[in-house]
């Protein structure tokens, strides 16, 4: 894992499941740091390799592109590196340390937030991610569920970055940020329309909370 990590001063924004170039420019147009894109073909926003290449060409610099999987076979990981400007990956299953790190790319790790969920612990495990995503967890689905989980789960003292999932909205976001102090918050089916259809209203709302939630911090 990277350094120990302080409560930042801007709690930065990651829209996933963007599907559409026109959604990612809207995000985009919303402040968001990063957009994630699903390689996964069961997710509702799963996205083929000519739509993601139809997104990332309208996107200007200084965005993050992300790449989720769930665990994929390797050599898929290999395509989608070897044809997009992926900036981090992100792995969404049961991935081991050691293939997270076969790619040579630096990468987040989402961990399922069930009862007996160790946090630190699996920070030790995934040491050289760049960051841990805890997610909701619901059995058999790998995120994106919609549904929040009780934040008091997560430890207040953490050495390393934290990124937020799992049923945020434009109304809960402000708490969430307020109560977890997380690094980044990460939202898909909460500022969208339908499946994989982005709602540029909900996710202006959205990007106000967060940033009106930062200066009250501040």
């Amino acid at each position: 894992m990277t350094s120990p990590h302080n409560p930042p001063t801007r709690t930065r924004i990651k829209v996933c499941g963007i599907t559409r170039p026109a959604d990612g420019l809207a995000a985009v147009a919303c402040g968001v740091d990063a957009l994630g894109l699903v390689f996964y073909p069961k997710s509702p926003r799963g996205v083929d390799l000519a739509c993601a290449e139809a997104i990332v060409a309208v996107l200007p610099p200084f965005v993050a592109v992300v790449a989720l999987f769930v665990d994929p076979p390797p050599a898929w990981v290999s395509t989608v590196l070897s044809r997009l400007p992926v900036d981090l990956i992100q792995f969404h299953g049961t991935e081991s340390p050691a293939f997270c790190t076969a790619f040579g790319r630096p990468y987040l790790k989402a961990i399922p937030m069930r009862p007996d969920t160790h946090l630190a612990q699996e920070a030790r495990n995934y040491a050289t991610a760049r960051a841990l995503l805890v997610d909701t967890y619901r059995p058999g689905i790998p995120g994106g569920s919609g549904e929040s989980f009780d934040w008091n789960q997560l430890p207040t003292e953490r050495p390393f970055p934290l990124i937020l999932a799992g049923g945020l909205t434009p109304t809960n976001v402000a708490s969430a940020i307020h109560q977890v102090r997380p690094y980044a918050v990460d939202v898909s089916g909460g500022v969208e329309s339908a499946k994989g259809i982005k709602n540029p209203t909900l996710m202006a709302a959205f990007t106000r909370a967060v940033q009106q939630a930062n200066q009250t911090l501040a």
